[in-house]
């Protein structure tokens, strides 16, 4: 339920109307894509860019530091909390947001973004606590299903507002966005109530080294010494520092990539995000199925195979658009192979990574280093498709995504292999 509540702000505020709002209201009022902010001008799709990524580069850095506070006194449903009303508050203050000033969107934006980021760490942390190891894939893949449902709602309810907007006269024209904002926030705070009410907090009374501002890094640091005992659980997250990158700035920057590179109007973008939705419910269970049967790092190295396989079809029909051809019909079958594979690899590296990891009771502290490996990777990511951007347009971006994906591959197949090895030894052991 709490993937119900939450996915809401990454499908209506980050993927589809807060990005189509940004760009459409702040090229509008300055009457270009340039737009001026704490003294210098920015192309508004790059700041958009940039303002995600200091915001999840200031999160990374606060994680370790609530992570630790939340595994010594047992508590991270109340860090959890915070995070969620800080975030759907975020979302209802969108309202306010008309174009001009672009501080308070960015603001906003960032704000909610924290939130959100900082919720999941907590919220991930539960998976081994509610769930035995042989549920962790169906119980991940059922997370992001129920997510994918409920967003897919409330984005249906949202296009309904801007579609009856739409024919109104300025300033009514831009409620539908606005109100959708409004509702994205009571969604996510609303909803949420219902794992606050069933969770509970595991009062572990844990003495911990160090103060409350540096007991967090000791902790990472005591994680990551784990880690490079475990060959396999450390190559695996040197793959998901690598795909993360790539992943994570697609879903974030697919539909500025849709809207400027592509020239599709926002009503079909929006059609486009709620294919991919539906096809990512069915994609998070046919993942799931597959682990079983052929294991999870198998599995992981052919969808990141499919993902870059997306990049070079997305560079592509860049190209063919600058040519002069109509790429909506192959915008919308890559879109439904984006959604056959995005809950999937989410549900399925998530899952992975509570399989790999020791037995611990300090959970928080471990998600909080697989979230700031995460996270560290969509600063990178996105600031680097920003910027890019920038400098020689969006879709070179999309080959910098390109060289992401391989090296996650890369890394998925030496972790495989030190699992077949792994295997080998013990059999021979015994």
């Amino acid at each position: 339920m709490y993937d119900w509540s939450i996915s809401v702000y990454n499908l209506v505020i980050t993927t589809t109307f807060f990005p189509i709002y940004f760009l459409a209201v702040t090229s509008a009022k300055f009457g270009q894509d340039s737009v001026p902010l704490l003294g210098r001008t920015f192309k508004n799709s790059a700041l958009y860019d940039y303002a995600l990524s200091i915001a999840y580069l200031l999160v990374s850095i606060l994680l370790p530091i609530l992570s630790s506070i939340s595994d010594s006194i047992g508590n991270k449903k109340r860090f959890m909390k915070f995070f969620t009303y800080m975030g759907g508050a975020a979302c209802i203050a969108m309202y306010w947001f008309r174009g001009d000033n672009v501080g308070w969107g960015v603001g906003c934006l960032m704000v909610a973004a924290m939130g959100y980021v900082g919720s999941m760490v907590f919220y991930n942390s539960y998976l081994p606590e509610i769930c035995s190891e042989d549920q962790m894939d169906r119980v991940s893949a059922r997370g992001y299903a129920m997510g994918y449902t409920g967003s897919v709602l409330l984005q249906m309810i949202g296009f309904g507002l801007v579609l009856y907007f739409s024919g109104k006269t300025p300033p009514d024209k831009a409620s539908g966005p606005l109100i959708t904002f409004v509702l994205a926030g009571l969604w996510w705070i609303g909803f949420s109530q219902i794992p606050f009410y069933f969770l509970k907090d595991r009062n572990t009374n844990v003495i911990k080294e160090g103060s409350i501002f540096t007991r967090g890094f000791i902790e990472l640091k005591k994680v990551w010494t784990q880690v490079k005992q475990l060959t396999i659980l450390k190559w695996y997250l040197v793959s998901f520092f690598f795909y993360s990158m790539g992943v994570q700035t697609i879903m974030l920057a697919a539909t500025i990539f849709g809207s400027k590179e592509l020239g599709l109007p926002p009503a079909k973008l929006i059609i486009t995000i709620v294919i991919i939705q539906i096809v990512g419910v069915m994609g998070a269970f046919l993942i799931s199925r597959l682990s079983k049967s052929f294991g999870n790092l198998n599995v992981l190295i052919s969808v990141v195979m499919v993902w870059i396989f997306i990049c070079l079809g997305a560079y592509e029909m860049a190209n063919m658009r600058e040519a002069g051809a109509n790429v909506e019909v192959y915008f919308y079958g890559l879109a439904a192979l984006v959604g056959l594979v995005m809950g999937g690899i989410q549900a399925l590296s998530r899952s992975t990574y509570s399989k790999l990891m020791p037995e611990t009771k300090d959970t928080a502290s471990f998600f909080s280093f697989y979230d700031v490996t995460e996270k560290l990777a969509i600063v990178i990511g996105i600031f680097c498709f920003g910027f890019i951007d920038e400098l020689f347009g969006m879709k070179h971006s999309v080959l910098a995504l390109i060289a992401f994906f391989a090296l996650g591959l890369g890394g998925l197949l030496m972790a495989r292999k030190k699992q077949l090895v792994s295997r080998i030894s013990n059999s021979a052991n015994v």
